[in-house]
C-alpha cells in the first residue's frame, strides 16, 4: 500500500485530548486539541527518542 501521508507525522492521545507531532529532523508539535503541557512535553520527548523508529516504520507503510 503506498498511499501519500506526508509529513511523517504521529498522533498522541491522552485523557485529556489529543495531540499531532511531526517527525523530521526536528519533532514538531502540529496540532494540540486539550492536552496538557506536561502531556505534550512527554509525547515529545518519547516521539524525539524514537524517531529513527518512527520514520523507518512509516517509511515501511506508506513509502517515501
Amino acid at each position: 500500500m503506498s498511499v501519500t501521508m506526508k509529513p511523517i507525522h504521529v498522533h498522541v492521545i491522552s485523557q485529556d485530548g489529543e495531540a499531532k507531532f511531526k517527525v523530521g529532523e526536528e519533532v514538531t508539535l502540529m496540532d494540540n486539541k486539550g492536552m496538557k503541557l506536561k502531556d505534550l512535553k512527554l509525547a515529545e520527548s518519547i516521539i524525539e527518542e524514537n524517531k529513527e523508529l518512527v520514520i523507518t516504520e512509516w517509511i515501511k507503510i506508506y513509502g517515501k
